[in-house]
């Protein structure tokens, strides 16, 4: 049984930084993707940045290219997203998501069909 648990987030000024991360079990031997989506208020969920256990390549929206980075402990079967130089405009539910046998870029664009979902957690830039 695949889980994502996530751990991280909360309330900080603009140009803060934060540093979310999701425990993965589940998955065996399989190649798969996990992705940090966001969803603000009134808005569609954003696969924000994704990275791959096959490689660790990984991919980043273009909102936040430059500010945020995705990376993985394969040991501590952990994903990282850093977050740097936070915008009020980075105010979301970020979620923890994966999906077996899919490249990183795919596994953002289509955030909507993430296979297994982590609990979400609210991270709120504001001054």
């Amino acid at each position: 049984q695949v889980q994502l648990v996530e751990s991280g987030g909360g309330l900080v000024q603009p140009e803060a930084s934060l540093r979310r991360s999701c425990e993965v079990s589940g998955f065996n031997s399989e190649h798969y993707a996990i992705g940090w989506i966001r969803q603000a208020p009134g808005k569609e969920r954003e696969g924000v940045s994704c990275i791959t256990s096959r490689d660790g390549s990984t991919y980043y929206a273009d909102s936040v290219k430059g500010r945020f980075t995705i990376s993985r402990d394969s040991a501590k079967n952990t994903v990282y997203l850093q977050m740097n130089s936070l915008k009020p405009e980075d105010t979301a539910v970020y979620y923890c998501a994966g999906r077996r046998r899919i490249t990183p870029q795919a596994m953002c664009i289509m955030a909507m069909d993430a296979d297994y979902w982590g609990q979400g957690t609210q991270v709120t830039v504001s001054s």
